[in-house]
């Protein structure tokens, strides 16, 4: 995948879920789908799917620049400009009569990750959108030409910037679980966890969008951690709520500690489970605005050893979340973020860089290399750094910062 970065400044601050109700569970093998439950849906947005097929996809994200990946369906979002309730343009299915051959593979191109189709009306690549925007992150390489780097890093940038991630069909039990998942009525979203690791969260505006596009997830991309967690780890452990009958003399006793059971679960799955990417501030990217509405996308800050999440939002006039996608990234994928975030801090200076990490300028190549950003430097200078690494190791010199 490829890609280059054209959005708005960056505002960092924190999912807004105001709306959205938490409800019991429901647990399959290693899969646990928490489901979200709106106040009041949102009238005046719908999403509807429009199918693409099994084929990859290019995208055109700049003069120069492009994505290709997986793109299986793309999201339509409708929406009125006076607040009247909007409906959901019509989901398309693929007609197997316009299949490509067996022995070919199609690539279909798309013109932007978000395009506007009529005035109430905009196509965009769910997942995509917030994807491309972590590929395009520093895209463009060193903006001060120091002699560490390579002229390749001058004059490419990071291009072309590759990931790797799973489609839902290969992870293992989600298929199964989403086939026997219970939706609740009012649903309009759900989290998905595997291992009780959060591995994507999807909320649309209303419960009829939620009950077609709730297939979606099974085309949706997970990471390198979810599916080896869901290849790995045992079935985890269904929260059952236990009330204690002897308080209970009556039916409303009953209706007040069930009520009381829902909120604590609630508030531990709120504070606990899906901490870490409600209680972190993101840098969004304003991608589109829709009447009241704004399509936008975000990135973590890159802490390393800990839950990330990036993702993609459509945004109400209050910042509350009327739609949300969202992936979580492996820890390789962290540490990549992190080096390029650091860098770009410090003008892709290598000194002050290794100085703001607290190793030294050796160290912080090897991570590169490590990192996958080797041919960022000269060879000359890695093989330097690499020297230095070994005759560290042979001496035992601690390193110089």
């Amino acid at each position: 995948m490829t890609a280059q970065d054209r959005t708005t400044a960056p505002e960092p601050s924190a999912l807004d879920l105001t709306g959205l109700t938490t409800r019991p569970a429901q647990v399959w093998g290693a899969v646990r789908l928490v489901p979200l439950v709106r106040d009041e849906p949102v009238h005046d947005l719908r999403l509807h799917a429009r199918l693409y097929g099994d084929g990859p996809g290019l995208v055109e994200v700049g003069p120069r620049g492009a994505y290709v990946s997986y793109v299986p369906h793309g999201f339509v979002a409708t929406w009125t400009g006076d607040g009247a309730p909007a409906a959901a343009y019509g989901t398309q299915f693929a007609d197997g009569g316009d299949a490509p051959p067996a022995a070919t593979m199609g690539l279909r191109f798309h013109r932007r990750m978000a395009r506007r189709q009529a005035k109430d009306r905009l196509r965009f690549l769910p997942m995509h959108l917030a994807l491309e925007g972590y590929l395009a992150l520093h895209f463009g390489g060193p903006s001060i030409a120091w002699e560490e780097w390579s002229q390749r890093a001058i004059g490419q940038g990071l291009s072309p910037r590759v990931e790797e991630a799973y489609v839902g069909a290969e992870v293992r039990g989600l298929g199964d679980a989403l086939r026997i998942f219970e939706i609740h009525p009012g649903q309009c979203g759900v989290l998905v966890y595997v291992a009780d690791a959060l591995a994507a969260a999807f909320v649309v505006p209303h419960p009829d969008d939620y009950r077609a596009l709730h297939a979606t997830l099974l085309q949706d991309l997970y990471g390198e951690l979810i599916h080896h967690y869901a290849t790995l780890m045992p079935p985890v452990q269904d929260f059952r709520a236990r009330i204690p009958d002897a308080g209970i003399r009556s039916l409303a006793q009953l209706r007040t500690a069930v009520a009381e059971q829902e909120r604590d679960w609630a508030h531990f799955h709120d504070a606990t489970m899906a901490a870490g990417l409600l209680d972190h501030a993101h840098a969004w990217r304003t991608v589109y605005r829709m009447g009241r509405f704004t399509l936008a996308r975000f990135l973590p800050e890159f802490r390393p050893k800990q839950e990330n999440h990036i993702g993609e939002a459509i945004t109400d006039e209050r910042g509350r979340i009327s739609y949300l996608k969202t992936f979580r990234l492996s820890e390789s994928q962290v540490r990549r973020g992190h080096l390029l975030s650091r860098l770009a801090a410090n003008d892709w200076n290598p000194a002050d860089t290794a100085a703001a990490l607290g190793i030294d300028e050796a160290q912080l190549g090897l991570r590169l290399e490590s990192a996958g950003f080797g041919l960022l430097l000269r060879q000359d200078v890695l093989d330097g750094y690499r020297k230095q690494a070994r005759v560290r190791a042979r001496t035992g010199t601690p390193p110089r910062t």
